[in-house]
């Protein structure tokens, strides 16, 4: 059965055929079919209005035989704010190219965040929190994601904050150690975290998606 989706999009993946033909309809059911997420229209799909958040650009430069050659590095988290997350870096040698490449690695590295009201203090029956704390690393940064009652927001910075946000934590205490200034290990930390927690939800037979140099995970 059609479920009216057409935008030219043609899947060239069994999970992505499933989709269109409307067999599955969810994103949960998607991550959950143990089937290799590889095309963004399909997350297009199944979270409509998907929202995006530049983190960090960064000018990166490499000698090669020909000379110096130059690129941005830009990363990039999306999110619906109602429990699914991705995380990424694009590189090109444009900046509007790098972000659209880091969006788009960052829908195919999608998460489902198990959310709830994981802390003593809070007796709320929504989830707006973690239900467990969860800890995450990259590089020399260490986050530690712990869950808060309702009502006192995300005790967090800037960058870490993004990233819960466009997970749809709203409460939520942080610890994050090393060398915090490094937006992109933050950044990709917090996101580790996340997926740490998620990790119950994830079948074993999901393999990562191949992202060759545009991002690292």
């Amino acid at each position: 059965m059609s479920n009216g989706y057409d935008d030219g999009w043609e899947p060239v993946t069994r999970l992505g055929r499933m989709v269109q033909d409307g067999e599955i309809d969810t994103m949960s059911a998607a991550l959950n079919s143990g089937l290799p997420l590889k095309e963004p229209e399909l997350v297009d799909q199944l979270l409509p209005g998907l929202d995006d958040e530049v983190l960090d650009i960064n000018m990166v430069q490499r000698m090669t035989d020909s000379g110096r050659r130059v690129k941005f590095r830009c990363v990039v988290t999306v999110g619906d704010r109602n429990g699914f997350v991705g995380y990424a870096e694009g590189r090109d040698d444009q900046v509007g190219s790098a972000i659209q490449k880091a969006i788009e690695i960052a829908k195919l590295n999608i998460i489902e965040v198990p959310r709830g009201s994981g802390s003593w203090e809070d007796r709320s029956d929504r989830p707006h929190s973690l239900t467990h704390r969860t800890s995450g690393k990259a590089g020399s940064v260490e986050v530690d994601l712990i869950p808060a009652p309702e009502g006192l927001g995300l005790a967090a910075s800037d960058t870490v904050r993004a990233v819960l946000e466009l997970a749809g934590i709203e409460n939520a205490w942080t610890q994050s150690h090393g060398n915090t200034r490094t937006t992109v290990n933050l950044a990709k930390a917090t996101f580790n975290a996340l997926e740490n927690a998620s990790q119950s939800r994830r079948p074993a037979a999901r393999s990562d998606t191949d992202t060759g140099e545009v991002v690292e995970r």
